[in-house]
C-alpha cells in the first residue's frame, strides 16, 4: 500500500505528463494539498518510488531558465499507475459514509 505522500507524487507526475519534473511536482502538491512540500522529502520519496519500480526518472537536457542545469524528469510506470489506482480505490471505499466526504462533496 502506498503512503499518502507517495500517492500525491504519483498523482502529480501523472497529471503533469511530459512536464513532470521535481519543481513542477512540488508546486502541484503544494497547490492541491495546501501545505508546504519539502524538496528533500520529494526527492527522497522519488528515489523510493523508483526503487519500487513505480516511477522512472532521468535527467533531461539543460535549460537556460535553470542556469544550464538539467531537470530530473519523472514518468509513472504501469506498476505505479496500478498502485495509485489501488490506493485511490481503497480510500474511496473506506470514505463512503464518513461525515467529511459528504461535506466536501468527495467520493
Amino acid at each position: 500500500m502506498l503512503g499518502e505522500f507517495e500517492y500525491l507524487i504519483l498523482s502529480a507526475a501523472a497529471r503533469l505528463g511530459d512536464d513532470a519534473y521535481g519543481a513542477a511536482i512540488k508546486t502541484a502538491i503544494e497547490d492541491a494539498a495546501r501545505r508546504r512540500c519539502s524538496t528533500g522529502a520529494l526527492y527522497t520519496t522519488l528515489d523510493r518510488l523508483e526503487t519500487k519500480g513505480l516511477v522512472e526518472t532521468w535527467m533531461g537536457d539543460p535549460t537556460p531558465e535553470r542556469g544550464g542545469r538539467p531537470k530530473r524528469r519523472v514518468r509513472v510506470t504501469a506498476k505505479g499507475t496500478r498502485a495509485a489506482g489501488d490506493f485511490y480505490a481503497a480510500v474511496s471505499r473506506l470514505s463512503r459514509g464518513v461525515p467529511w466526504a459528504a461535506r466536501r462533496g468527495a467520493v
